[in-house]
């Protein structure tokens, strides 16, 4: 019996001494991994920020090269009938979209959102201007009428998208 209790005075000591040096190593190795990951964080947002400007500036540069009155001064050519130019629009439209479609995994799903709806509304604004037009109509006529609807509208499909692209690019700062 002395040998169990001059075993458990030795023992208990040193059990206490081996759990307190786990203690401190596993919070010297937390402490670690917590430094390490911010680390990597931190080289990640060096890498990811200016690809994630990059995309914003991108989107702006779909959203002002869609902007009907843009999109129409680049493209009018007197040598096309309306609907051609119809077709010109929309598919340089859907082009340009295509074309910067892998910009938003680097935008928020909101910003997104807003860009698809912005080009939708500029086709179907098109779209809506061609209808009721004569088959003789040129290019200019149709001009015309996308212009006189946005003016009816006041803002333009795109200035929507826009404002809340720049917005979010300045929380990023």
């Amino acid at each position: 019996m002395d040998i169990l209790i001059e075993f458990a005075k030795l023992l208990i000591p040193a059990g206490a001494v081996l759990y307190g040096m786990y203690l401190v190593v596993k919070s010297f190795v937390q402490k670690e991994l917590n430094q390490a990951a911010i680390e990597l964080r931190s080289q990640n947002h060096e890498i990811a920020l200016p690809m994630r400007l990059q995309a914003y500036e991108r989107i702006c540069l779909f959203l002002e090269r869609i902007a009907p009155n843009n999109l129409v001064l680049r493209l009018r050519d007197n040598a096309h009938s309306a609907r051609e130019f119809q077709h010109v629009l929309v598919n340089h439209i859907r082009e340009e979209y295509n074309h910067n479609l892998s910009q938003q995994i680097y935008i928020s799903d909101q910003a997104w959102e807003l860009v698809k709806n912005a080009k939708e509304e500029v086709i179907a604004a098109i779209n809506q201007s061609a209808q009721g037009l004569p088959e003789q109509a040129n290019s200019l006529d149709l001009a015309k009428r996308i212009f006189d609807g946005m003016m009816q509208k006041g803002l333009e499909p795109t200035t929507h998208a826009l404002l809340q692209i720049k917005q979010e690019v300045r929380t990023l700062f």
